[in-house]
């Protein structure tokens, strides 16, 4: 199945809280959904699940649109909300039946349907408690279990890891890989960038309601940019067809600054005789010292301006024992293309 976000618009009033933005991902792929708070990030996935309209523009799965068959799509996708409502007198498994009633699950089939989710979710040793007795983790998974209940092609969460401890937030991205391999997809909203690149094959960025970025991490990894946006048009990375199984956005003209490459150095002695030579060179922008016998420098180029870099602090004699080449990860390239507004 194929997820498309097109041209969306949502207006509150004069505010655009989603301004125009288009991206795909596919069954299969987990796609990380990033921005800062007040992004448009919410308002987007609501949209998605059906739970608000947009003031212009669609979401299609495959050719269902949202605002022409809202019904079909609430069949289609699971959505996992950010918090779990605290009723104090409904226990963990009467909340997932009522769901499951609620789609039309009926006698063996409801019954079988609830205690394999449960048991995905490890929730069968806790089904008789009340959900306001339950931890934030055991929350989330009951939520989880909730969006599963009707077996979505499509799973939508609005930051399900936040507040986990360490533990529950691992066997939370356990299971969402899990879910991805049966053939989901998975549009996963989080502020924790590390985790979204340890489990995501792509990722989507916006901020004040424009599409900045999106496509495969891969593909951004290598196409971020030093400098932030000058002005206020989206940027969007150049992306692989859809066939390719990324996701593609529907981008204005592209201006993009030159890469910057991070190589770590490792010296035998003198880390400062290194930096000091390095700073002559004018392409180099930054360097951090990590020990005293490690740096890392940034600099402008490409992968061929590296073997004329290292070759002149060889024939300055800087004692240079190893380097390695640096990729940027999703933290670097959401801080380069971001600017840190709100609207």
């Amino acid at each position: 199945m194929k997820i498309k976000i097109d041209h969306l618009i949502r207006r509150f009033g004069k505010k655009n809280a989603v301004n125009d933005i288009s991206f795909e991902f596919e069954s299969g792929n987990i796609f990380g959904f990033i921005g800062p708070n007040g992004a448009g990030k919410t308002t987007t996935i609501k949209i998605m699940a059906t739970l608000d309209q947009p003031t212009a523009g669609d979401v299609f799965f495959d050719d269902i649109s949202t605002i022409a068959y809202p019904e079909k799509v609430r069949r289609i996708v699971g959505y996992m909300p950010d918090s779990l409502p605290a009723f104090t007198d409904i226990k963990v498994w009467e909340y997932l039946d009522f769901y499951a009633r609620a789609f039309g699950l009926k006698g063996e089939t409801r019954r079988k349907t609830l205690a394999d989710v449960e048991a995905f979710t490890n929730l069968t040793g806790i089904r008789e408690k009340f959900l306001n007795t339950l931890s934030k983790g055991m929350k989330q998974r009951v939520s989880l279990a909730r969006a599963l209940v009707h077996n979505p092609q499509v799973l939508i969460m609005d930051e399900p890891a936040a507040g986990l401890d360490p533990r529950a937030r691992i066997e939370l991205l356990s299971l969402l890989k899990i879910l991805a391999e049966q053939g989901k997809a998975i549009l996963l909203s989080s502020h924790i960038l590390s985790e979204l690149q340890d489990i995501c094959d792509g990722a989507v960025i916006i901020e004040q309601g424009r599409l900045l970025a999106s496509g495969p991490l891969d593909h951004l990894m290598e196409s971020a940019v030093q400098n932030r946006l000058a002005s206020t048009p989206p940027m969007a990375i150049p992306q692989p067809t859809a066939e390719g199984g990324g996701a593609t956005a529907t981008p204005p003209p592209l201006v993009m600054a030159s890469p910057l490459i991070a190589i770590t150095i490792r010296v035998l002695r003198d880390a400062e005789q290194v930096r000091l030579k390095l700073m002559e060179h004018p392409s180099v922008k930054q360097i951090d010292i990590n020990s005293p016998l490690e740096l890392v420098v940034q600099f402008d180029g490409t992968d061929e301006d590296i073997p004329p870099l290292m070759a002149s602090l060889f024939a300055a004699g800087c004692p240079i024992v190893g380097f390695s080449k640096q990729s940027l990860g999703l933290e670097d390239v959401f801080m380069r293309i971001t600017t840190g507004e709100v609207q």
